[in-house]
């Protein structure tokens, strides 16, 4: 039985700054001496982002801000306080893409809607945000809710995988995927080169997804198969941790050519199992963790730039959203006049350091 993501819509904070702006915010309460204003101004030129959002005005151009900055470095704030921000920023973004999905999408109504599925690794608390979707929406009490959280930017693929089972096992289920993360509330006041690293490319977002074996009326995807893979070499690369101020990440800048060395295993299951080879693939569909990455991997697979050129614009105009970034991506490519039946592979990566890709095909209703 085939299942399709019928949509993906996407939503991001109000508040944005230009790259540049937010590198010279960093230089000037970061960067302690000209070395570190450098290499702060290096790796924020040399990013690929063009523009980032955030439920917080710190990093825009004004006094405004509420945690870090205003107009001057502030206190270090504790977990505590930047997930307040995050209880109260997530559910209106969790709410507003899933009403949004929905009014996008006439041809499935929420009685309809049988699954909820929300993936966050931002924040946390509870009733969480599958339960704040279900009542925003007046969705079925008996709607059954899942949240997949503290995964990292490959946790839309765990999310998929269990809303295609659920289609699988059940014809009539009509799934309803949210991602939201606010990678800001968790900047951290340091200088060495893995957190100014984490801090040029980490944004906030949201987006969702409609999955069901439901016929769709207009461009989707159908999912073909997924495939996992675990590089223990990059365990400790790729890693978060709850400190008492936000969340600890590293993410070391090995990590592009980690995922580079392990690309090829990673993505043979998917090969083997459809008798496909790298030049059956028409699109690259990758979650832009930064431009190393992408660089790398254009790279190794000799990819015309056409190919993945959704992963670049999404990091141009986004930067890493986490998990709802790859979300983005393939809303990009949906927002394209695409073949019907074109192969589209994608991929993310997040903790592990673990390796999660798709194949999915273009459908177009008859």
């Amino acid at each position: 039985m085939p299942v399709f993501i019928h949509d993906v819509t996407t939503s991001t904070p109000p508040f944005s700054s230009d790259q540049q702006q937010i590198r010279e915010v960093m230089k000037e309460h970061i960067g302690s001496d000209r070395k570190t204003q450098a290499i702060i101004h290096r790796i924020y030129s040399q990013s690929g982002i063009e523009k980032r959002h955030s439920v917080i005005e710190d990093f825009t151009a004004n006094e405004n801000g509420s945690l870090f900055f205003n107009g001057k470095a502030k206190t270090d704030p504790g977990t505590a306080a930047r997930n307040k921000v995050y209880e109260k920023e997530s559910k209106k973004l969790f709410v507003d893409t899933a009403r949004q999905l929905l009014a996008d999408n006439a041809h499935i109504s929420s009685e309809e809607i049988t699954h909820v599925i929300t993936v966050s690794c931002t924040g946390f608390f509870a009733p969480g945000p599958d339960y704040e979707i279900v009542k925003a929406l007046k969705l079925d009490p008996s709607t059954q809710r899942y949240h997949v959280g503290f995964m990292g930017c490959y946790a839309a693929f765990p999310a998929m995988k269990m809303a295609q089972s659920f289609c699988i096992s059940d014809p009539d289920a009509v799934v309803l995927v949210v991602s939201a993360e606010l990678c800001t509330l968790h900047f951290q006041f340091k200088n060495d080169v893995d957190n100014l690293l984490s801090g040029s490319v980490f944004a906030d977002g949201a987006a969702g997804m409609l999955i069901s074996s439901k016929e769709p009326k207009k461009q989707s995807f159908k999912i073909d198969q997924f495939a996992s893979s675990l590089v223990q070499k990059g365990e400790k690369d790729m890693a978060w941790t709850i400190g008492d101020s936000g969340f600890d990440m590293i993410l070391s800048t090995y990590v592009p050519d980690i995922i580079r060395d392990n690309l090829q295993p990673a993505i043979q299951p998917l090969y083997d199992k459809y008798e496909l080879s790298a030049k059956d693939i028409d699109f690259w569909a990758v979650h832009p963790g930064g431009r190393a990455i992408l660089d790398k991997i254009e790279t190794a697979m000799e990819l015309e730039p056409e190919q993945i050129s959704a992963s670049r614009k999404t990091l141009a105009n986004y930067g890493n959203m986490s998990s709802a970034t790859i979300l983005f991506v393939l809303k990009e490519l949906l927002n394209t006049n695409l073949s019907a039946d074109q192969n589209i592979l994608s991929m993310a990566f997040g903790p592990g350091l673990t390796i999660e890709s798709g194949l999915f095909s273009v459908y177009h209703p008859k």
